[in-house]
């Protein structure tokens, strides 16, 4: 039987060796130790793999797909899709809370912008100008964390292990997605646990930075994400745990 070290594995499924190591951990991966001490893994990994990157697209959660590939393990496809249905409907019931939060958060950011857009009143800044929050409900906060976070501590980012489960071609794409994004960044500040971002408070904007933060998160339960919209300004607050400092430098760049 062919044996594959976790660098020939790394390269075969485009799988960074970081996410091989952590899905080992997680107990998806398992892999055997040769005389010398490297882990090995048979071809069989190879097809494991491909089944939890599909998972992985379907958006479920590492203990899920743990589940499912001890059904998947007995090679029958029937119990496989038996045991899939109820997990990508709870999915399908997630994402639909999270686009009516979107959807929301873009409409609020709307409203904001049309008042913005009225003629101002003379003089300094009144209850009724638009630029102060009396005039519409309070600021918006939406802080996106992991799905079914009441059975996880109370900040699950600080407990997660540092580890993308994006391959190499998606992180990369990830990466210019945020270059991208926080070029429009009209200020930064660095915190103990991460990064301020202050953008302007344009619907479009706003909803491409939700949603891919969103995403983000799905990927990386070890960044926290925090969105603080006022009227004149969207505030992205991002928090991880000090040993992903070299993956936040490199989505939003590095500290000053």
């Amino acid at each position: 039987m062919t044996s594959l070290r976790i660098s020939q594995l790394a390269t075969r499924t485009g799988v960074p060796a970081t996410t091989l190591r952590f899905y080992e951990t997680a107990g998806l991966l398992p892999a055997e130790r040769a005389d010398s001490g490297y882990r090995v893994y048979g071809e069989d990994a190879v097809a494991r793999l491909a089944f939890i990157s599909s998972a992985k697209v379907l958006g479920l959660p590492l203990e899920e797909i743990r589940d499912l590939l001890g059904v998947w393990e007995q090679g029958v496809c029937a119990a496989v899709r038996e045991r899939m249905r109820p997990l990508v409907a709870d999915r399908i019931a997630d994402a639909d809370r999270r686009r009516a939060e979107l959807a929301a958060f873009s409409a609020r950011l709307a409203g904001v912008h049309e008042r913005l857009s009225q003629p101002a009143p003379a003089g300094a800044c009144g209850p009724d100008c638009g630029c102060t929050t009396s005039a519409a409900p309070g600021p918006v906060p939406l802080t996106l964390s992991p799905a079914r976070a009441e059975a996880t501590p109370a900040e699950p980012w600080r407990e997660a292990p540092v580890a993308c489960t994006l391959d190499g071609a998606q992180l990369g794409q990830r990466t210019v997605q945020w270059q991208r994004v926080t070029r429009h960044a009209t200020g930064r500040r660095d915190t103990a646990d991460g990064i301020e971002l202050t953008f302007p408070a344009t619907p479009e904007l706003a909803a491409e930075v939700a949603a891919l933060a969103a995403a983000e998160q799905d990927c990386c339960a070890f960044f926290d994400f925090t969105l603080h919209l006022t009227p004149t300004a969207l505030e992205l607050t991002v928090r991880a745990p000090d040993a992903a400092e070299p993956l936040l430098a490199d989505l939003f760049g590095a500290n000053a």
